[in-house]
């Protein structure tokens, strides 16, 4: 009997609902320092470049939503965790929380937590340099731009008009790079994803010192 009690005082110390709680604030917090992170470095450069050509803001406004997206990840994984902790036992007052549990859910939290940081800084750095390349490409850039050449999209040709010597900014251009940009995106993003799935894994791992 007092062997049974030594066991369950180490499995279930009163100190292991800290360690749970830490993996929330972990996957919430982090996640949300990463999506913000990611909106501000490619959210002010939307902005610089939307002054110059307006109407490439909804185009490039894909890093911003990716980014904004990862938060979201967060979110699910704290609340999971969260509803997962019970309270101490309302009679004896006993912590029925294992330290097992508890670091489960802690890893938890980091997993999904720090890849949202992680991914959110991609998308952030990506997205700013993405979004001036674009942008760059798009405008017929000189050291004294014209009135059709500051006009941004609206005055890209769409096939160079003097044979060979093409338009370095064409709109095929301005596609390939896009769609590079797109690809680097969904990659990152991807990083943000495989967190929250090993998150969603590891926290089913549970034991209740209730248990027998």
């Amino acid at each position: 009997m007092a062997y049974l009690e030594v066991t369950y005082g180490n499995q279930c110390p009163s100190w292991a609902l800290s360690v749970g709680y830490l993996g929330v604030a972990s996957a919430a917090v982090l996640s949300n320092w990463g999506s913000a992170w990611g909106t501000w470095k490619a959210g002010v450069s939307l902005v610089n470049t939307g002054i110059r050509h307006p109407g490439s803001i909804m185009k490039n406004v894909i890093p911003v939503v990716m980014a904004g997206v990862i938060g979201i990840y967060g979110l699910i994984i704290a609340v999971i965790l969260a509803e997962s902790i019970p309270k101490p036992n309302v009679d004896t007052r006993e912590n029925v929380y294992s330290i097992y549990t508890g670091m489960a859910h802690l890893c938890a939290g980091l997993c999904c937590g720090l890849s949202g940081l992680a991914a959110g800084g991609c998308i952030g750095i990506v997205g700013e340099y993405g979004v001036r390349c674009v942008g760059y490409r798009a405008s017929n850039i000189t050291l004294f731009p014209s009135k059709t050449e500051s006009s941004g999209y609206s005055s890209v040709p769409e096939h160079g008009s003097s044979g060979d010597n093409e338009d370095v900014s064409g709109s095929d251009d301005q596609n390939k790079l896009f769609v590079g940009m797109l690809i680097m995106l969904i990659f990152s993003e991807a990083l943000a994803l495989y967190g929250l799935i090993v998150a969603l894994i590891v926290s089913q791992h549970s034991f209740s010192c209730g248990e027998s």
